[in-house]
């Protein structure tokens, strides 16, 4: 009986093993503050991005996907919990996603999947900061960093705030030793499936890369994006004021008035092309490995960025800059060279991963998985993107529309259809009053509470709130 017993165990553990080796795995690939100056996107004429094109390719580009919050920590925190950032309370820069206690006892992405069995391991940057804590085995790049003595273009300001040439090897950029870092493991020998998460720095400012980098986009050629004068007269006070108060880039006046734009604008194309460069690495080292066939790839960026469009830089805004991110989903068994305009989210990436691991849906979770734009990118999706920058400042982002709403009760409508730019808000013409509606109605009633503290987000918050009473 003992051995009867015996072998029945070895035959449990024997096919646990071997569904354990039938298990997709995942590498998870974030380009930080990545907006949609990418090939296949269209973002801007100039962008050379061969190995996120030739990503698309290999899988689902989810042309019109938007971030939950156009800020590096509640972004990542609500994509690696499955919840919006108006449920938590992080809205801003802080706190951290383990201080807020919605999340007691939430496990994040990576730690689901350790949970089903997978080996973790992550580089760079893919949750806002302590990435080390999530993962099983976790391998620094070295951060924003290298940086020069003095600044290169922004004399004042936030340290972080320049671009231009620096340094001189690619070998110097974390970037690089994290890609490096990824393609090691790709060639060595796991014995189990693993989630393997490859954080890109880049085009987060500094925008510093290499000379080379540099050349690929001459400024003399330069192409500045499109901008009008009147652009935000149809906007509110307290529009303009959440997105210029209090936040650590430069002024579109300064940049302007400096002659730094076409500067700008060449350091962040050529930005995009080292980090593009550095995918392509992986993408390189992947293909040539064991791990071909069996692994799903996810590529996205954690929300946009301005170069000068609505007169502001950086992130923190409710525009189609602001929230419009890369998002590319390969998997095996799935058409190649697939694309969908359907409006889908960054929360929507765990769901997607579960279910493409064939693990156990979380219930709890805001998103929706994305297998079944996968299996037919035509398939009805009644599913709008929703992103907030503070309680009471919502964007709801459907195929043909961006509604935004503020906190004192202004109101913008685009239609992106005729109006990809932005420049004229509809939101108070009658024809549109029907659209209105049915999109505010996909803004929550209700709303947590701004958690507590002092980041720049923050204080540009309370600053464009403070005016609101005067």
């Amino acid at each position: 009986m003992n051995r009867i017993f015996t072998l029945f165990i070895y035959a449990c553990l024997a096919s646990a093993s071997a569904h354990a080796a039938e298990r997709p795995n995942v590498l998870l690939i974030s380009i930080d503050d990545l907006n949609d100056w990418v090939g296949c996107l269209g973002g801007h004429p100039q962008a050379e991005t061969p190995n996120i094109d030739r990503l698309a390719d290999m899988g689902t580009l989810f042309s019109n996907a938007h971030c939950q919050s156009p800020v590096c920590n509640p972004s990542r925190a609500s994509m690696m919990t499955g919840r919006y950032p108006h449920t938590t309370g992080i809205y801003f820069l802080a706190p951290d996603l383990k201080q807020a206690p919605v999340l007691d006892g939430v496990k994040t992405l990576p730690e689901a999947f350790a949970g089903a069995g997978y080996k973790t391991m992550a580089t760079g940057k893919i949750f806002h900061t302590g990435d080390k804590r999530f993962f099983q085995e976790y391998q620094p790049s070295g951060g924003f960093g290298p940086t020069p003595k003095e600044k290169i273009s922004q004399p004042h300001g936030h340290p972080l705030w320049d671009w231009g040439v620096y340094p001189e090897d690619d070998n110097l950029m974390p970037d690089m030793k994290a890609a490096k870092w990824a393609a090691m493991q790709l060639k060595s020998i796991h014995d189990k499936p693993f989630f393997m998460g490859v954080g890109f720095y880049r085009p987060h400012v500094p925008m510093y890369a290499p000379q080379k980098w540099f050349d690929m986009h001459p400024i003399e050629k330069v192409k500045l994006p499109l901008v009008r004068e009147d652009d935000r007269d149809d906007l509110s006070q307290y529009a303009i004021d959440l997105t210029n108060l209090m936040h650590v880039s430069p002024t579109h006046q300064w940049v302007t008035e400096a002659n730094e734009w076409e500067h700008a604008v060449q350091s962040y194309l050529a930005s995009v092309s080292f980090a593009d460069h550095c995918l392509g690495i992986v993408l390189d080292a992947l293909e040539s490995s064991e791990y071909a066939e069996n692994t799903i790839v996810v590529l996205f960026s954690d929300h946009g960025f301005h170069l000068g469009e609505k007169q502001r830089w950086a992130k923190r805004s409710l525009w189609e800059d602001g929230t419009r991110v890369p998002v590319i989903v390969s998997a095996p068994g799935f058409e190649k060279d697939q694309r969908t305009n359907q409006p889908v989210e960054l929360l929507d990436v765990f769901p997607t991963l579960l279910e493409l691991a064939d693990l156990p849906a979380d219930a709890d979770q805001e998103g929706q998985s994305l297998v079944p734009l996968m299996r037919d990118p035509a398939a009805d999706w009644n599913h709008p993107a929703i992103t907030s920058f503070g309680r009471g400042n919502f964007a709801v982002r459907s195929e043909r529309y961006r509604f935004i709403q503020y906190l004192d009760g202004s109101q913008e409508l685009y239609d992106l259809a005729n109006d990809p730019h932005e420049w004229t808000n509809l939101a108070s013409e009658a024809d549109y009053q029907q659209i209105v509606a049915e999109l505010a109605a996909s803004i929550p009633e209700k709303q947590h509470a701004v958690l507590p503290g002092n980041s720049t987000g923050h204080q540009a918050y309370g600053a464009a709130n403070a005016r609101i009473s005067k």
